[in-house]
């Protein structure tokens, strides 16, 4: 099973708090798109014998495209690319993006999954972190989506934000539990440096919200959406039964992917490809036939540890003897010993030998994980 990932790099306006590589300069669109078909194509033979099982456009703000351009690029893929019959092709999208008109369109050029960026359904959140959609266009958005026919819509949200009461994230988790939406993608604020939400932390400006409090919200979310019927199938991640992320699970299950665009991540099982993340550059070495990437070759150690973050956020954890036949007796070693630890603590979990970070370790699921971790060079 394989997947593709098409980085688009443009936004419309700038969000507080994201890190990702983008451009509110839309003026090299064109060219981008041209750019991407060239890169799809050079790159074909990489996956000359997988069958794409997963498309997933990301950003960014790839609904900023029109729909003629989105289809391109799917004529593409499927022109120079073998793709499974019920692959899942997902659109990432600003609510203030879509009409019902151009939800139907979507649907009509192969896209089957949505995935919304609607980050909250308080204005006042909203204008915090500089969102161009309001709390009517979201919900708006996700019954237009229903109306022209996707059956497997996800929502983003936010909480940890400054100054969030328990009570305002409650009202966010059951507008999103009665909206029925398919599938629930939660993160809790991080502080990016070079974000404006960063710079005004560091200024006084803004006051991180503490952790027992992200902490309460965060329980208090897993509670709701268990009782509504949502599998916690990932650290951040609910689903209704199933209907998980079939893309984001291929990284998770560490399953080779490609990813196209500027600053976009390719993995082969054997090594790590990642493009420039310049949109100039990434087209200079495009069209002039340069490089435009970086990649390394992964160790053991490498290969080991990729396995940990990708592994213990899922609920289908880590089979010990898969690290035990794979890896070097020192791993399954310093496997078993970090596995103790957390055993004791109660914030693990193993049943039929597969490990799994349980709800009490799902919090300081970073620090369980970089305690797993090998450190040492091999």
């Amino acid at each position: 099973m394989s997947g593709i990932y098409i980085h688009i790099p443009f936004c419309r306006k700038r969000c507080h708090y994201c890190d990702f590589f983008k451009s509110t300069d839309i003026s090299q669109k064109a060219r981008l798109l041209e750019g991407l078909k060239r890169e799809l194509q050079s790159r074909a033979p990489e996956l000359d014998s997988e069958v794409i099982h997963t498309i997933y456009f990301g950003g960014g703000t790839p609904s900023v495209l029109l729909i003629d351009e989105l289809k391109d690029l799917i004529s593409t893929i499927n022109e120079h690319y073998q793709v499974a019959k019920d692959a899942e092709i997902t659109l990432e999208a600003n609510p203030d993006d879509l009409s019902q008109a151009i939800l139907s369109a979507l649907k009509q050029i192969g896209f089957n999954r949505l995935s919304m960026g609607v980050q909250s359904f308080s204005e006042s959140d909203l204008q915090l972190m500089n969102r161009r959609h309001g709390v009517m266009q979201a919900i708006q958005s996700v019954k237009w989506a229903k109306k022209a026919g996707f059956s497997n819509i996800s929502i983003d949200l936010i909480y940890g934000l400054p100054n969030q009461t328990i009570e305002e994230w409650e009202r966010n988790v059951r507008i999103a539990v009665e909206l029925d939406v398919e599938h629930i993608s939660a993160y809790n604020l991080t502080y990016h440096e070079g974000t404006v939400f960063y710079d005004r932390l560091k200024k006084g400006l803004l006051k991180e919200l503490p952790d027992e409090l992200s902490l309460q919200q965060f329980e208090m979310m897993i509670q709701i959406l268990k009782e509504a019927g949502f599998e916690h199938y990932e650290i951040s991640n609910f689903c209704k039964p199933g209907l998980y992320s079939r893309h984001n699970t291929s990284y998770w299950k560490s399953q080779k992917y490609l990813g196209i665009g500027p600053s976009a991540h390719s993995y082969d099982l054997v090594s790590r490809r990642w493009n420039v993340s310049s949109i100039s550059r990434y087209l200079d070495g495009l069209e002039n036939d340069q490089s435009y990437f970086e990649s390394e070759i992964l160790s053991e150690q490498d290969k080991y540890n990729d396995c940990i973050i990708t592994g213990l956020r899922t609920i289908w954890g880590i089979s010990e003897d898969m690290i035990q036949s794979t890896f070097s007796p020192k791993y399954f070693t310093h496997f078993q010993k970090s596995k103790e630890a957390y055993l004791k603590s109660g914030h693990l979990v193993c049943t039929s030998g597969k490990v799994c970070i349980n709800d009490a370790g799902l919090f300081i699921s970073d620090k369980i994980m970089a305690d797993f971790m090998v450190v040492e060079s091999s």
